[in-house]
C-alpha cells in the first residue's frame, strides 16, 4: 500500500506513447551499436576458457554462441534500465530531469521537492552503491533546504516488489513495480498499461536487432576460427588459454 500521495493524476497518454517510442528506439539503438562494435579478443580476456573446455565445447560456433548470448544478456538489462523507465517516469510524474548526481527526476509540488532515483529492478544496490545513493540524496536535500522546501527522496524501481519493514526503513522511500507507478500517476493499473502502450513497436525494432546479432555472430565465428583454431579446424585450447591467462 502507498503511504504517500500520488504525484500526478492527469498524465497525458500521447506523451506516454511518445516517450515509450523514443525509449524503445534508444534501447535497440544502443544494443545494436554495442553489437556492431563488439570485440572478440576484449571479451575473451574476461572469459573462462577452462569452463568452455570443461563443458565439452569443441567448435567455434559454440564458443561464440556462449560469449554472445552472455554479452547481450548482461548488457541489455543495464541499457534497458538506462533508456526505458526514466523518460516514462519523467513524463507521468510531471517532473523534470534532475541536476543532482544520482538523482534522475525532480518534482516541485506543494512546497515539497521530490527527488527520485529511477532504477530498473530491485537488486541493483550493493553496500557501496547504496551508500553513494544516500549521499546523493543528502546533496539534493541541501538544495531543497536552501530553497526553503520540504524534501522527499524516493528510490523507484521500474519492476518487481519491494517491501521494507519499519525497522529497516531509511530516510528515503523505496517503491517498486505497481507501487512506484501508482505513486507517480495515481493509476493503479499503469504498471500493466506500459505493456499495452508498447503496441507492436518491439516487433518493428526486433528485426533490425536480429540482423545486427547475426552479423556480429558471423564476424566473431570468423575471427575465432582464424585466430584460435588449428589447420584441421579444432580449437587450439593452448593458444586460447595463453592469450587469456599467459604473458
Amino acid at each position: 500500500m502507498l503511504t504517500i500521495e500520488p504525484l500526478n493524476s492527469s498524465y497525458d497518454e500521447k506523451q506516454v506513447l511518445a516517450a515509450i517510442s523514443v525509449a524503445l528506439n534508444d534501447f535497440y539503438s544502443s544494443l545494436t551499436e554495442n553489437l556492431n562494435n563488439i570485440n572478440l579478443n576484449k571479451i575473451l580476456k574476461r572469459k573462462n576458457p577452462y569452463l568452455y573446455r570443461a563443458k565439452g565445447i569443441n567448435n567455434a560456433t559454440q564458443v561464440v554462441d556462449n560469449i554472445l548470448s552472455a554479452y547481450v544478456s548482461s548488457s541489455e538489462e543495464t541499457i534497458f534500465g538506462n533508456t526505458f523507465f526514466e523518460p516514462i517516469a519523467i513524463v507521468v510524474s510531471g517532473g523534470q530531469k534532475a541536476v543532482t548526481e544520482g538523482v534522475d527526476i525532480t518534482v516541485d509540488k506543494n512546497n515539497t521537492i521530490y527527488s527520485i532515483a529511477v532504477k530498473s529492478g530491485t537488486s541493483v544496490f550493493n553496500a557501496d552503491s547504496r551508500k553513494r545513493q544516500e549521499q546523493n540524496f543528502q546533496s539534493a536535500q541541501k538544495r531543497a533546504q536552501q530553497a526553503h522546501r520540504a524534501f522527499m527522496p524516493v528510490v523507484g524501481y521500474g519492476y518487481g516488489k519491494k517491501k521494507v519493514s519499519s525497522k529497516n526503513e531509511k530516510f528515503y522511500k523505496e517503491l517498486a513495480g505497481k507501487d512506484f507507478w501508482e505513486w507517480l500517476t495515481g493509476d493503479s493499473s499503469f504498471y500493466t498499461k506500459i505493456i499495452d502502450y508498447m503496441g507492436q513497436k518491439p516487433e518493428q525494432f526486433a528485426a533490425s536487432f536480429e540482423d545486427a546479432y547475426n552479423k556480429a555472430q558471423n564476424r566473431m565465428v570468423r575471427d575465432f576460427t582464424l585466430t584460435y583454431c588449428k589447420e584441421d579446424g579444432s580449437i587450439d585450447w593452448e593458444k586460447l588459454i595463453q592469450y587469456n591467462s599467459g604473458d
